[in-house]
């Protein structure tokens, strides 16, 4: 094991900074397992964490990225031993616990998912904290219906990380998937995931009105503001909506018509704490159910060092699908 190895640090003293430092285990926080990072991945909320535009990071100096795979290479806890190869999601890496932006990280044993045989650890990045997250909106969606034949599955924010996972496995299950976006240039990539159509977000993204015409059996959102809002205005009666993120804002400029005239449900989808036998199901269900070629088509290589350059493009929604961020290189 090196006694050093590459780290991307946040810090706070007179202002807010983050840049590459070289780092021992001694830096690290305690933890029962120590872990030989692989990948880790580039997601929206790494780009508020790395460029400040948000408070994410909760401790400073702090080591971000937001999940992370690897192998492990020392043990005392129970159920991990040398070379079990695990996967690291939320539990507040990044805010509070050193992330997984690192050549090594150390944690609790508990916080740990170790991967199916048939996921690698770069596909567990492929994944990552988006797909995963998807995974748990497709069980959201599922738990509440509607079925497949029960109409469209609207989608939004469609080619980024979460959104273009969502497609893939719901057209998979058998769904018919409409994907909104921004970038309607990305149409080929989207149809090849499986969108039977696409809308573009301007349809979405401004003020609407409280009740719309019905169109959507369900919808997974992404974005949240007044995209969200128009969604739940649109969708049919008994109609689910699932809600993770928050690309457009953090505000829900609805009303509760939909609710109390549509019986329409808005499930809310939490990735950072949501417990371990959700997880597990997840990481089971993404194993057997999610089509590794099209995971191949919708990720693509990052070396580490070029992690701090793209941040600012996460958020400018200039990245489509899963950015994997190798840091060996």
């Amino acid at each position: 094991m090196s006694d050093s190895f590459n780290a991307l640090v946040a810090r706070k003293d007179h202002s807010y900074s983050c840049d590459y430092e070289t780092l021992t285990l001694d830096d690290l926080d305690a933890g029962d397992v120590t872990v030989s990072v692989d990948y880790s991945t580039l997601n929206f909320k790494d780009g508020l964490a790395i460029t400040g535009a948000a408070p994410i990071a909760q401790r400073h100096p702090l080591v971000l990225g937001i999940d992370y795979s690897g192998t492990v290479i020392d043990s005392q806890h129970a159920d991990f031993s040398a070379g079990d190869r695990v996967v690291m999601n939320g539990y507040g890496a990044s805010e509070y616990l050193h992330g997984g932006y690192a050549q090594r990280a150390r944690v609790s044993g508990d916080l740990l998912v170790k991967l199916p045989d048939s996921i690698s650890n770069a596909q567990a990045m492929a994944i990552g904290t988006a797909g995963y997250t998807a995974m748990l909106s497709v069980m959201a969606l599922q738990s509440n219906g509607p079925a497949p034949g029960d109409g469209p599955i609207l989608v939004t924010g469609a080619a980024g990380g979460v959104g273009s996972v969502a497609i893939s496995l719901l057209a998979g299950l058998g769904y018919e998937v409409v994907a909104s976006t921004g970038r309607m240039s990305e149409a080929e990539f989207l149809d090849s995931l499986g969108a039977a159509d696409i809308v573009d977000r301007a349809v979405l993204s401004e003020r609407g009105k409280p009740l719309q015409k019905e169109q959507w059996a369900g919808v997974v959102d992404c974005v949240g503001s007044h995209t969200l809002a128009n969604a739940i205005a649109q969708t049919r009666y008994d109609g689910v909506v699932t809600a993770c993120g928050l690309a457009q804002g953090a505000d829900l400029p609805a009303t509760v018509m939909p609710f109390i005239l549509r019986s329409v449900r808005l499930q809310g989808v939490d990735s950072v704490q949501a417990p371990m036998a959700r997880r597990l199901i997840a990481w089971n269900r993404l194993a057997k159910e999610l089509d590794m070629d099209k995971l191949e088509a919708l990720s693509f290589d990052l070396p580490f060092s070029e992690v701090l350059s793209r941040a600012p493009d996460i958020l400018a929604g200039k990245v489509r699908g899963r950015a994997v961020v190798d840091l060996a290189r």
